[in-house]
């Protein structure tokens, strides 16, 4: 199982066949099992695993220490002011240092070509915790919780409503498609995702049995749908554009009646976390129209967002496993 996957990079989901995902999410499926049954891995002992982060991170960093310790490895985290990565050296030749010294490197950063020439040059397997273009580890994450909801992917409805360009809307436009999903992103004209991009997964949702949507009207994106799906409004960076996007987006928030729009009584909220949905955080505080989910949704029985939250480690570990495991 996911054997095929020895030596390989994780950038983005769109490098990865449908099999070769859905084998991973059986390997997912099984380590969550063992760990639950008190099964101690030993797929990774022996190995240290360099954590590159330009971005602070709590469910990423802490999945990939879990997964490693888990699974017997070391792992090593390296931040920004830790490392002369980019500054006095460049990322070509610090991948070539610790291609030499660790048997996987994560980075979790802004740029896409930053994570593109680690790969290109350390030798070994690099894995991207998220960049502004793509989030592989949590998309991943996002469709073993779907697929251990309804207990399949192919033919069920996923809608993202947010801003349609970011990393996650990305993601889930190759992901699900690739698995046969229908998916739809629901966002305001002025966010609609890459054409090229959609064209792609349109391609890949013919492939496998699904299509792919993009509508401006949020009731024509949410209707039917087994998932709703969101995001925060502002990305990380991108702070001075929060007056915008609430303006553009207030009419995309998640909410009961957004959630009943569906007609779908099984209908489920994910996000991929931080989440906006109350004023219990200094940011939301400042800025309280941002909240892109109301909390009685974010709280409420539909939402599996913390189950998510968990599956980062189970996925995670499965890539480490699958890519440099012995």
């Amino acid at each position: 199982m996911a054997g095929n996957l020895k030596g390989r990079h994780l950038l983005k989901l769109l490098d990865f066949a449908p099999g070769e995902i859905a084998d991973l999410l059986t390997l997912s499926a099984t380590l969550k099992a063992n760990k639950r049954a008190g099964v101690r891995g030993r797929a990774l002992e022996g190995r240290n695993v360099a954590l590159i982060f330009e971005k602070a991170s709590t469910r990423t960093r802490c999945a990939f220490v879990t997964a490693c310790v888990d699974e017997g490895a070391h792992p090593e985290y390296l931040g920004k002011g830790d490392i002369q990565f980019g500054k006095k050296e460049t990322v070509a030749d610090t991948a070539r240092v610790l291609g030499r010294m660790f048997d996987g490197i994560q980075f979790r950063g802004f740029s896409q070509d930053v994570v593109e020439t680690l790969a290109k040059h350390a030798g070994v397997p690099v894995w991207n915790g998220l960049t502004d273009q793509w989030h592989p580890t949590q998309g991943l994450a996002d469709l073993l919780t779907v697929q251990e909801e309804f207990g399949r992917l192919r033919g069920l409805s996923l809608c993202y409503v947010g801003d349609g360009r970011n990393n996650m809307a990305n993601e889930l436009l190759v992901g699900a498609a690739k698995m046969g999903m229908h998916v739809r992103i629901g966002t305001p004209r002025q966010l609609f995702p890459d054409p090229a991009l959609v064209e792609t997964a349109r391609g890949f949702a013919w492939e496998n049995g699904g299509e792919v949507t993009v509508a401006e009207r949020v009731e024509e994106a949410v209707a039917g749908a087994h998932v709703i799906y969101t995001d925060v409004w502002a990305s990380m960076g991108e702070e001075a554009k929060i007056p915008e996007r609430i303006a553009l987006l207030k009419d995309y928030k998640v909410t009961r009646r957004l959630m009943d729009l569906t007609s779908r009584r099984d209908a489920i909220f994910l996000h991929c976390l931080p989440a906006f949905h109350s004023l219990d955080t200094d940011f939301s505080r400042q800025f309280p129209d941002i909240c892109e989910v109301e909390d009685e949704v974010f709280e409420g029985p539909r939402s599996r967002v913390f189950d998510q939250a968990e599956n980062r480690v189970h996925t995670i570990k499965a890539v480490m496993v699958a890519t440099i495991g012995r």
